[in-house]
């Protein structure tokens, strides 16, 4: 059965047009509604059960919802399905999210259909461009961010109407305007001078925007416009360090005498003390007991060697020898066998454990530097951390448990991982995160993860920060919260502060309402995003003149429905017209508002 709930009395309430179902409460869903309401956009829930924290949201939102419990196309008619622009499936269970998808579909073949789902066979059987409609995956549209972050990578590349643009991170070095230094390159964000407070980030500020030294404004142009201004396009991205796998000997050996002594239990060192001083014992014993004919000090060494051993040659024996001397002989037997028996068993226990722990990374992450520590192996870190790899890094991963389902696909990634938890100081040591190039925290529990890089920020100590010629270690949190990363981001001075559904939320808002994502990229905590908006004839942008958009958006081309041209850098004055195609980029939220100014008019 399905339910329904609002504060407009449900007899009282219009059938609603032109809405957004979203499919899914918890998670990035909820994200989305609130950005698709502060939008101005029309949204109706549909859960698959009633939870207190879903009665205050949606008597904050003034949304109505219903519930999925028997039927999800009865759900999903009742939340006019027939009238609505659009279905997000973003529900907890994949398989939730593929069954609301494919109902829909049956429903509705003209409606796009926007679902989350991580399985590649599944998301590709879906993608077939058969029905309107996407299948996306927050894990792949979110990890770009975190890898650009952990390398240090300042220079974004997009594809935008067939010419290549890039966005680049460029400091100021000389008090003036963004005209005056960067010309016609439209302006993305200016970051102020960092303090111990954080910094300032101003987004799509104007030209005539005064910039100070040590600020930092990302620009966006083709590479011909970065050239003409003699501005040279460097990622940031440093050469891949050599991991110091041990070049001397001595320090291999060293190494290896450390970790042999590090996995060894303490008891085997107690046996072979044992066994030592049995045969020190013995060796005095025949040197001065044993008679006819007598022995030397290594003949009294080797028969003890060999009682100890039970492996006689014949040479010597205790036939002849004195009641006593035959009585230690036999004690001597069982102690040894019981003594070596004991060894060997601790070595075999050593030799196990060394391979378990060679296989989930210990031994590997050892003798490694300039590496990239990825903590949490979830969904995404996963994702992140085959990006890494696939960028030719070194990365060591550590997570709490060893029943996790990803580990199978990391070690054929052959990347090292280390079971532990990560807000004790010791597993970070294994991972060596003191000699890390890099460190990203991204387990699904945001306050696992805040203490964790509180943790690493202590293990890192003075390499945290920057100094001159030598940048700090870059550690990505993943906070879900956006105001708790901010918050994060300001006391504790973490820069480099990232949400899976801050990052994702854009591409299924955008898929919905008609706009086509070309990218995103973060600045500090802000996330940015590049889109595609089709005029319309009749439509609300068409005659509106660039000044008259939120001084929040950058508009960086405009493809010309009469001559088919790509028209760049747009001028304030220049108009948009019936047909044409503007590139613009901003705060998604911004995005949001200016394809909400299309669409009022002309729906």
């Amino acid at each position: 059965m399905s339910g329904q709930k609002s504060s407009v009395p449900t007899a009282a309430r219009p059938e609603m047009t032109g809405h957004v179902i979203v499919c899914g409460f918890a998670g990035i869903g909820m994200r989305i509604v609130d950005q698709l309401v502060s939008s101005g956009e029309k949204v109706t829930l549909v859960v698959r059960s009633v939870e207190p924290a879903l009665d205050a949201a949606v008597e904050r939102w003034q949304v109505p919802f219903h519930t999925a419990v028997v039927s999800v196309a009865d759900a999903l008619k009742e939340a006019g399905i027939a009238t609505a622009i659009a279905v997000i499936c973003v529900e907890e269970r994949e398989l939730w999210n593929l069954e609301t998808a494919l109902i829909a579909g049956e429903i509705r073949p003209d409606l796009r259909v926007i679902a989350q789902v991580s399985n590649a066979t599944v998301s590709g059987a879906m993608n077939d461009a058969t029905a309107p409609g996407l299948v996306l995956d927050p894990a792949d549209l979110a990890a770009p961010s975190v890898v650009e972050a952990c390398l240090g990578i300042t220079v974004h590349n997009f594809d935008i109407g067939g010419h290549s643009f890039v966005a680049a991170d460029l400091e100021v070095t000389t008090n003036a305007t963004l005209r005056t230094l960067f010309g016609d390159l439209a302006p993305v964000a200016v970051v102020g001078k960092e303090s111990e407070h954080g910094s300032d980030l101003i987004a799509c500020p104007g030209r005539d925007l005064a910039v100070a030294a040590g600020d930092y404004a990302t620009m966006i142009g083709t590479p011909k416009q970065f050239a003409a201004l003699k501005i040279p396009l460097i990622s940031g991205e440093e050469p891949q360090p050599r991991t110091s796998s041990g070049p001397h000997m001595f320090n291999r050996i060293a190494g290896a005498s450390r970790g042999f002594v590090e996995d060894a239990n303490p008891n085997f060192f107690r046996m072979v003390g044992v066994l030592g001083l049995l045969l020190v014992i013995s060796t005095a014993v025949l040197r001065f007991g044993y008679q006819r004919p007598g022995m030397t000090g290594l003949d009294a060494v080797y028969f003890s060697t060999e009682t100890i051993a039970t492996v006689g040659y014949g040479d010597f024996n205790f036939a002849d020898q004195p009641t006593w001397l035959r009585i230690w002989s036999i004690l001597l037997m069982f102690a040894g066998v019981t003594t070596t028996a004991m060894i060997m068993a601790f070595l075999a226990e050593l030799l196990i454990t060394r391979r378990l722990s060679q296989s989930l990374g210990r031994r590997r992450a050892r003798y490694m530097s300039g590496h990239v520590v990825v903590i949490g192996l979830g969904a995404f870190g996963i994702r992140v951390a085959r990006e890494l790899k696939a960028r030719g890094r070194d990365v060591v991963i550590i997570e709490r448990y060893a029943d996790n389902r990803f580990i199978s696909t990391a070690r054929q990634l052959d990347i090292p991982i280390v079971i532990g938890d990560a807000t004790v100081s010791e597993t970070l040591v294994d991972a060596r995160v003191d000699r890390a190039a890099a460190v990203a925290v991204l387990t699904s529990d945001d306050m696992v993860n805040i203490e964790t890089g509180i943790a690493v920020k202590g293990i890192l100590g003075p390499r945290w920060l920057d100094r001159p010629g030598t940048p700090g270690v870059p550690v990505v949190l993943r906070v879900f919260d956006r105001p708790l990363g901010v918050a994060v981001s300001n006391r504790f001075g973490f820069r480099y502060v990232r949400s899976t559904a801050e990052l994702a939320a854009p591409w299924f808002i955008g898929a919905a309402l008609g706009l086509d994502v070309l990218g995103t990229f973060s600045i500090r905590t802000q996330s940015f995003m590049i889109g595609l908006v089709h005029i319309a004839a009749g439509g609300g942008l068409d005659g509106v003149a660039m000044s008259q958009l939120s001084a929040n958006t950058r508009v960086i081309a405009i493809r010309r429905a009469a001559t088919g041209q790509l028209e760049y850098p747009p001028r304030r004055g220049t108009s948009f017209a019936a047909g044409d195609d503007a590139y613009v980029v901003g705060p998604y939220e911004e995005l949001l508002l200016v394809l909400e100014h299309e669409r009022g008019v002309s729906v």
